[in-house]
């Protein structure tokens, strides 16, 4: 509800590094996490076509969903959560 609180500055590079943060830590602690936000991840393989983009990008998804938000006027953290609502309902319906 209020990702600014975690997230400094709404950036999505905060944003990515905390989660895989999170995922090298369930490695190490715990079962290991399903992450769907790795670099060739679920995430990113669904997100490229819906950003008009043909191939993954190197730069990763933090980054290309900063650039259309810039693009749009949007903030990049409300974009993320528009996108990551999308991707819910599309890729796995019900499961999330």
């Amino acid at each position: 509800m209020r990702p600014g609180m975690f997230v400094r500055k709404g950036s999505l590079l905060e944003l990515q590094s905390i989660l895989f943060g999170y995922r090298v830590a369930s490695e190490i602690y715990g079962p290991a996490a399903v992450m769907d936000f790795e670099p060739q991840g679920p995430f990113a393989a669904w997100l490229w076509p819906r950003l008009g983009m043909s191939y993954g990008s190197s730069l990763g998804w933090a980054v290309e969903i900063t650039k259309a938000a810039e693009a749009t006027d949007r903030p990049a953290v409300e974009l993320f959560f528009a996108l990551l609502d999308e991707f819910k309902t599309e890729y796995a319906p019900g499961a999330r």
